[in-house]
């Protein structure tokens, strides 16, 4: 599974798990020459749309979305919302459209803007990802400038851009330091530069915040082995075979010992 694929959405009241990057369906956005009107009805259905959403109830979420829509047709947090769903329904041009929408309404919408940079990176349109990005983080009003760095950090990361990667994700977590897919991100890098203690310090950062995964615990396994620990890396390799004895990443570990 692709790195960038792993993201954590924020929605009106709580967090949605969805995979590593971040994502945000939060309150608008303010301008300072407009501030949109929110219908309570439709910022009431979008609400439990997301809500839905994080359940895991996809036809549900896009009911009450829909009907969010069918109140305030120019709703960007449901636009926004929508968007989301459409891309966990695997429909990226009805994602698209409905980011368009939601910045078309308003543009101040910094949330949707940091989303639209996130779908548009996987879709490999980097460069009119980083636009988004870029707005999103021009916005002065924008209180989660963190979700902007982190999600525009491991778009760069994903795509090769490792010195910038790290530049934007180090701004993330100077803002939020338990970002877990920065300090992820962070490890990563820091292996690959080979500066192998950075790299267990960052794994050991994101071990404090968050469960392990298959993943981080074969960057374990790969960091304590540069590092020459191997109690430490065996460790690290009991853990993942033990729990996670079918996923890709133990498959990987298991070829790497039969060599």
């Amino acid at each position: 599974m692709s790195r960038f694929k792993v993201l954590t959405i924020f929605t009106l009241a709580s967090s949605l798990q969805l995979g590593c990057q971040t994502l945000a369906v939060g309150s608008q956005e303010k301008s300072i020459v407009d501030s949109p009107k929110v219908d309570p009805v439709a910022e009431l259905h979008t609400k439990l749309g997301t809500g839905y959403m994080r359940e895991g109830q996809l036809d549900l979420a896009w009911q009450r979305l829909n009907k969010a829509l069918l109140f305030d047709p120019k709703y960007s947090t449901a636009h926004n919302a929508m968007a989301l769903l459409y891309e966990r329904l695997e429909k990226p041009n009805e994602a698209e459209t409905h980011y368009k929408d939601a910045l078309r309404y308003n543009p101040s919408d910094s949330s949707a803007r940091t989303n639209y940079g996130s779908f548009l990176c996987r879709q490999g349109r980097i460069d009119d990802a980083a636009v988004q990005f870029d707005e999103a983080l021009s916005n002065p009003l924008y209180r989660s400038r963190e979700i902007p760095f982190n999600n525009y950090g491991l778009c760069l990361h994903e795509h090769g851009d490792l010195e910038k990667a790290e530049t934007y994700l180090r701004q993330a977590l100077e803002l939020n330091p338990r970002i877990a897919s920065a300090l992820i991100a962070m490890s990563d890098l820091s292996l690959a530069k080979g500066q192998k203690l950075s790299a267990r310090a960052y794994i050991e950062r994101y071990a404090a915040v968050s469960k392990h995964s298959p993943r981080t615990l074969l960057l374990g396994v790969r960091i304590e082995q540069a590092l020459g620990d191997l109690d430490a890396a065996a460790s690290y390799a009991m853990q993942l075979k033990s729990n996670y004895p079918d996923s890709d990443e133990t498959r990987q570990l298991l070829d790497a010992e039969d060599l």
